[in-house]
């Protein structure tokens, strides 16, 4: 291991470089964590042979199957040692039929809390598998193997001295479009590397603070990394002792004895919430680098005012903080049962598929309910499962006899929608406009040409059009999104899931005009069953000031990291999109998905918050388009400096798949709309001129519904994808995975043309990466080439 980098090295290095990268006055960056360790035997392999000793046949039961599948695949039957679970988050899938099972590893009867297999099972054959399980004996004594976070901060002061040798004119390229990569990795380093070498130094002999082996020391040491606040962090290593006493642990016992020992920490400092604690294992790579092992774990769940972590400390001192993944995913930076009937709403918004102000001007939509996804309509939920009495702070009970929760404002069973100018955890009673009883949302929106000193007063002044067109992008979002897959069972936001599976009371909390900073946007995706949380700011980079709230394209990008954190890996596994390249991808399938979203039949290429920063070219380092003159990205293009950070990895992601919506709606035509036909009364839905037609085997049993047009079958894919793909996916792994859907919904029709897509940005059969750590680097290799199959 090479040196570590101390809090002198980051401080030496940032005063020589952030001056000229400051962001614009007023703007805030959110600190935020996350690193781990890589797993070398972790990998995703589709159409698998299967077990030739089980015989269950097509009409198995789809666990029994996964089961057996296991058992041969790992070539062990439970033992005292060595064992795993069936996660109750597994489901089937209603419109596929692939059933999702999710297994966690067990040793010596604690979780490996990064061993995950996932199985994708329909008709008693296992489709494909992602696999991580630790592969080497049981631990006898508590391990240790190298620190994730140092190895990261080394990694990152490489890339940062990489940096500054680069010439001025390669400095200007690499700030195509806005964008500073220095000033980027500056802020990585800053966030991630004041404290790595903490543990090791309250583990020195003779060191004041308290040495031994507690939850409380671990969880101390990860909250000086974690908090934002320059002045407690110092305090807490210098009266360590009395933050350690002033916490307290209550123990969290199990009705079944499926997980570790849990536990509550209170009077943590800097959190907003009793912590989750729970003893695991977590993989480390040893520190020779030849194996993988087991080092004893606390797994954290922390919440904060402007993060989530999901961390794991090591157990014994020095505890060394070995990964992070922060459930809050930012904007980029700035560049520099029936239904009670009740009225149905309107509401004066920029309607959907307009991007922002600049595209038109605002009109009168209905309340668009759409029966599937929200049989309740926008503004009702239980009183039962009304947040307010929930919590205890209710101001009124449900009326004898009364089953929902009719309300005026903007909450309802997908989303509460408010301001939030104090930029606090508080919500629950935050100001929401009221359109009374005939539910008509119709507020001014005309801002006035303004100073920097009145400009924060004038946005206020329209809150009420503000909050109404955020709960109504969620909302359209929610049933988009529920009419291709993400559903109750998969792990979707809802208050109340009529009876149809899943966890609920996590309707997602999303705050207008949040005032804890300025141009950005971000969405915190705890697991199933806890409410996401999206926040959106206002934007200082134009007169009068810009909300971002009302473009469009960014409100859908921070929804779409609840949708991908929470298909993959299944929907109480919020860690497997937390940095490098399944980081990168849950940046991309966001901009992607509001690519997709806006687009019209006429072809044009799109910026990504053009509008909200004030920028023609957005806030990416390319525009989205077909011509690589213009957008020249490529698999390799992941190798060059300035794509560490999971925003620049996502461009890559989304420009592949970009191009691979071109060439499916060059074969199969482009849908005006992306919201399939309403169902009927008896709850079918028809297939209208929107889903092939569905195919009926000898048996009578009808396939799944499958859209016709190139624009909405590849969202069907890439939901369906994110189904199939594994824990901590790679390009490779997410690429096989829409190639997998296609072969699950269509018997691979579309094979050789989402080849062409993946192929024509470099992400071919043979494309490969040599190197590569957990967070990036490695060196990727092109192919520009077809499968076999595939070539004419």
């Amino acid at each position: 291991m090479r040196g570590i980098v101390t809090a002198a090295v980051v401080l030496a290095f940032l005063s020589n470089h952030v001056a000229g990268h400051q962001p614009e006055e007023g703007a805030r960056r959110r600190k935020s964590l996350g690193f781990g360790s890589k797993h070398p035997q972790a990998g995703f392999r589709t159409n698998p042979p299967q077990p030739s000793s089980f015989s269950g046949g097509a009409t198995a039961c789809p666990f029994a199957t996964a089961k057996h599948f296991a058992d041969d695949l790992l070539g062990y039957l439970p033992s005292e040692t060595h064992s795993y679970r069936v996660r109750d988050d597994s489901y089937t899938d209603k419109n596929t039929g692939v059933t999702h099972v999710y297994l966690r590893q067990l040793v010596n009867g604690y979780e490996v809390m990064d061993g995950d297999i996932n199985l994708n099972v329909k008709d008693g054959v296992v489709l494909s598998y992602g696999n991580s399980f630790f592969t080497g004996p049981a631990p006898t004594e508590a391990s240790t193997g190298a620190n994730p976070h140092i190895e990261y901060c080394e990694a990152l002061e490489a890339e940062l001295l990489q940096h500054q040798q680069v010439s001025t004119q390669d400095q200007e390229v690499l700030s195509t479009g806005g964008n500073n990569h220095v000033a980027e990795l500056e802020h990585l380093m800053e966030s991630n590397c004041h404290h790595a070498e903490v543990p090791l130094a309250f583990g020195r002999p003779g060191a004041s603070q308290p040495t031994e082996h507690s939850v409380e020391n671990a969880l101390l040491q990860f909250m000086i990394a974690a908090t934002p606040k320059v002045d407690l962090a110092k305090d807490m290593i210098h009266r360590a002792g009395e933050y350690v006493k002033e916490m307290s642990s209550i123990f969290v016992h199990d009705l079944h004895d499926n997980h570790s020992p849990a536990m509550q920490i209170h009077n943590v400092p800097d959190t907003v919430s009793p912590v989750k604690a729970r003893v695991g294992y977590t993989q480390v790579v040893s520190e020779d680098g030849e194996r993988t092992s087991l080092e004893l774990v606390y797994k954290f769940e922390v919440e904060m005012q402007d993060n989530w972590y999901e961390a794991s400390v090591a157990a014994v001192a020095p505890h060394k903080v070995l990964s992070v993944v922060d459930w809050a995913s930012d904007a980029a930076p700035v560049p520099t049962q029936k239904r009670k009937e009740s009225t149905r709403a309107t509401y004066n918004i920029f309607p959907w598929g307009m991007n922002d102000p600049s595209e038109g001007d605002r009109k009168i939509a209905d309340e668009n309910v759409d029966s599937l996804a929200s049989p309740a309509g926008w503004h009702a939920f239980p009183w039962a499962n009304d947040p307010q009495s929930l919590q205890g702070s209710g101001s009124s009970k449900a009326p004898k006899g009364e089953f929902w929760r009719n309300t005026t404002s903007t909450m309802g069973n997908n989303v509460w929608a408010h301001e939030d100018w104090e930029g606090q955890n508080n919500w629950l009673h935050n100001y929401r406009p009221d359109a009374g009883a005939d539910k008509v949302f119709d507020f001014p929106y005309k801002p006035h040409d303004t100073n920097k000193t009145d400009a924060l007063g004038e946005a206020k002044k329209y809150i009420n059009a503000t909050v109404t067109q955020l709960f109504y992008t969620t909302n359209m979002v929610h049933d988009l999104y529920y009419r291709y897959g993400f559903d109750e069972i998969s792990g979707n936001f809802q208050q109340y899931n009529f009876g149809r599976g899943g966890r609920e009371n996590d309707a997602v909390i999303a705050n207008a005009q949040d005032g804890s900073g300025y141009n950005n946007a971000n969405f915190m995706t705890p697991p199933d069953g806890q409410n996401g949380r999206c926040r959106m700011y206002l934007w200082n980079t134009a007169m009068p000031y810009r909300d971002g709230d009302l473009e469009a394209g960014i409100v859908i990008h921070e929804l779409s990291h609840g949708l991908s954190t929470r298909l993959t890996g299944g929907p109480s596994n919020s860690g497997c999109l937390g940095w490098g390249e399944s980081g990168g991808m849950g940046e991309g399938w966001g901009d992607y998905l509001a690519t997709t979203i806006r687009s019209t039949k006429k072809y044009k290429d799109y910026p990504m918050g053009a509008w909200a920063a004030n920028r023609e070219g957005g806030i990416r380092n390319y525009v989205y388009s077909t011509n690589s003159t213009i957008n020249p990205s490529t698999y390799k293009t992941l190798d060059k400096p300035g794509y560490w950070g999971v925003h620049a990895i996502g461009e890559v992601w989304a420009e592949i798949l970009f191009v691979v919506n071109a060439k499916m709606i060059e074969k199969h035509g482009y849908s005006d709309t992306l919201f399939p036909p309403s169902p009927l009364e008896d709850g079918t839905i028809p297939e209208g001129d929107f889903y092939l037609p569905i195919k009926v085997d000898a048996k009578g049993n009808k396939g799944p519904l499958v859209p016709k047009h190139g624009n909405t079958l590849l969202v069907q894919l890439v939901l369906t994808g994110m189904k199939l793909q594994p824990c901590n996916p790679t390009f490779f792994d997410a690429r096989d995975a829409i190639i997998q859907a296609d072969k699950v919904l269509t018997g691979g029709e579309n094979l050789c043309t989402l080849w062409s897509g993946f192929s024509d940005r470099g992400l071919g059969p043979d494309a490969k990466v040599e190197g590569r750590l957990p967070w990036g680097g490695g060196i990727r290799t092109n192919d520009f080439d077809l499968p076999t199959a595939c070539r004419k």
